[in-house]
C-alpha cells in the first residue's frame, strides 16, 4: 500500500510523520534518508531526555512534536500487595507480577529538535488496577494520531483521545477485560474509526469507536476458542489496516484465530485457525497479496496467508508456514522480496517472502522485544539490553554496526526526519543529526 493511501486512511497526518506503531504504513518501513549507522561512545546522542513514569509505548511523531504515553504508579504496602497477589490466577505466579493501589496514565509532548519536554498531560487515573507482569507496563500500547488528535490506549484501564494543539482530553472510553498481564494492543485508525482489540481471559472482541466522539460504532465477538481453563484466550496484537483488490481490511490476530474485518462495519471478511496459539503480540505485515502473522505462545510459527479469501480459509489460503526461531513479541518486516525477523533469544532470520524458503539465519545475541525498522538501505534490530544491530538487507548477513545505549529497551524505534528515536526505560534518545 502506498504512503499516499495510508495518509488518506489516517487523516491529516503526513507521509513525513510517524503517526502510529511501526510508522506510516504500520509495518516498520519508511522512506527516510541520512539515518545514522553508528552512535554511542564517541558519537553521543543528539539529545536525551528523561521521561517521567514507566512505559514501553513507542514514540509517535507529528510535525515537530514527539508524543509518548507513560504511567505513574502508586505502590501498595507490602502486606496489601502480597494479599492481592495471593488471589486467583496470580497465586501461582506472584513473583512475576507487581500490584499497585493506583495508576495515572499520561501523554508526554517532546520537541523533536531539542528533546525538551513541553507538556505532560494527565489522561486518566485508575484506582485498584489489575496487577501487571513485571516486564510489562500500564503504558505499553503505542498511541495513534490523525494529525489533530492523539488516541492513547491503556488496555482495560481505558482509552483517551487528546486534542494535540489544546492539550485537552476530548473523550474517555473503557472496555474492561481481564487481560491478566497488562495491556499490549495498540490502537489503529482508519476512516475516522479507532480499531481496538479486546482479547482478555474472560471475553474477546474487537471494537471500533468514532475518533471524534468516542462513540462505539461496532463491536464484533471473536470466533469460538477451544480452551478449557480460560488462560489461553488472551492476545495483544495490533490491527493492521490494508487495502487489497479494492477491499479495505483490518487484520487482527487473536488467540487461535486471525481474522480480517471490514473496518466500516466490523463484519468478518475471512478467518484462519492456526491452532492453540495465544498471547499473540507481533503486528501482522502485508506484502504483495500475502499477510504474515506470528501465532504467539507456546510454539510460535509464522504463517503467510493470501488476503483475497472469504469465510474460513484455513484449508485454502495458507501459502506457507515457518516454525524455526519465530518471535513471540517482536514483529516481522518485509524489505524488497525478503521477510526478516529476530527471535526473542536473538536469532535473526531472512526468508523468501513469496515461498518461505530460508535465505540465511544468524545469531546476533541478546533478547528481543522491539520490532525491526527498515529505512535508508538499513535494517535496525534493537535488543532489550539497548543494543541496536544495524544490518544491510540482502541475501547474506551483512552487519554494519552495533550500538549501545543505557537502559532496557522494549519499545520499537521511530523516525523523526533523519534521526532515530529510541525509548529506554526512563530515557528517550535521539540519535543522528536533526534536520
Amino acid at each position: 500500500m502506498s504512503l499516499l493511501i495510508l495518509t488518506a486512511l489516517l487523516g491529516r497526518a503526513t507521509a513525513a510523520d510517524w503517526p502510529q506503531f511501526r510508522g506510516p504504513r504500520g509495518d516498520g518501513c519508511a522512506e527516510a534518508q541520512g539515518l545514522p549507522v553508528r552512535w554511542g561512545g564517541f558519537e553521543p546522542p543528539a539529545w536525551q531526555t528523561q521521561i517521567p513514569g514507566r512505559g514501553w509505548s513507542s514514540p509517535v511523531v507529528v510535525g515537530d512534536r514527539i508524543w509518548l504515553t507513560t504511567a505513574e504508579e502508586t505502590a501498595l504496602p507490602t502486606k496489601n500487595r502480597e494479599q492481592k497477589l495471593a488471589q486467583g490466577f496470580y497465586r501461582d505466579f506472584a513473583e512475576e507480577f507487581q500490584a499497585h493501589s493506583a495508576v495515572t496514565c499520561m501523554a508526554v509532548e517532546v520537541a523533536t529538535r531539542t528533546g525538551e519536554v513541553l507538556r505532560t498531560i494527565e489522561l486518566l487515573t485508575c484506582n485498584d488496577p489489575q496487577p501487571i507482569h513485571a516486564t510489562n507496563t500500564y503504558a505499553s500500547p503505542t498511541p495513534v494520531s490523525d494529525g489533530r488528535r492523539l488516541v492513547c490506549h491503556f488496555g482495560s484501564l481505558g482509552t483517551a483521545c487528546l486534542d494535540m494543539a489544546a492539550g485537552k482530553v476530548l473523550w474517555n472510553q473503557r472496555f474492561p477485560i481481564d487481560d491478566i498481564t497488562g495491556p499490549g494492543s495498540s490502537p489503529a485508525l482508519v476512516d475516522g474509526l479507532v480499531i481496538l482489540p479486546c482479547d482478555g481471559a474472560d471475553q474477546q472482541y474487537v471494537v471500533a469507536v468514532d475518533v471524534q466522539t468516542g462513540e462505539t460504532k461496532w463491536k464484533t465477538p471473536r470466533p469460538p476458542i477451544a480452551d478449557k481453563d480460560g488462560k489461553h484466550r488472551r492476545a495483544f496484537s495490533t490491527p493492521l489496516i490494508i487495502e487489497h483488490a479494492g477491499r479495505k481490511q483490518a487484520i487482527v490476530p487473536g488467540a487461535q484465530w486471525v481474522v480480517a474485518y471490514d473496518p466500516a462495519s466490523g463484519g468478518e471478511l475471512w478467518r484462519v485457525n492456526f491452532g492453540d496459539g495465544h498471547a499473540i503480540v507481533p503486528r501482522p505485515v502485508f506484502h504483495d497479496g500475502l499477510v504474515y502473522i506470528c501465532t504467539g505462545y507456546m510454539k510460535p510459527q509464522l504463517w503467510a496467508i493470501r488476503a483475497d479469501g472469504s469465510g474460513d480459509v484455513t484449508e485454502t489460503h495458507v501459502a506457507w508456514k515457518h516454525d524455526k526461531q519465530v518471535p513471540e513479541i517482536s514483529s516481522p518486516i518485509v524489505v524488497g522480496e525478503a521477510l526478516y525477523f529476530v527471535s526473542s533469544l536473538g536469532v535473526a532470520t531472512c526468508l523468501d517472502a513469496r515461498k518461505g524458503d530460508t535465505i540465511w539465519q544468524h545469531r546476533i545475541g541478546g533478547n528481543y522485544a522491539a520490532s525491526p525498522l527498515a529505512a535508508d538501505g538499513k535494517l535496525y534490530l534493537t535488543s532489550r539490553e539497548g543494543v541496536t544491530t544495524v544490518v544491510r538487507p540482502g541475501r547474506e548477513y551483512h552487519e554494519l554496526a552495533k550500538n549501545q545505549l543505557f537502559g532496557q529497551t522494549f519499545a520499537s524505534l521511530a523516525i523523526s526526519g533523519s534521526t532515530l528515536l529510541i525509548r529506554a526505560d526512563r530515557t528517550l534518545y535521539c540519535v543522528g543529526k536533526p534536520d
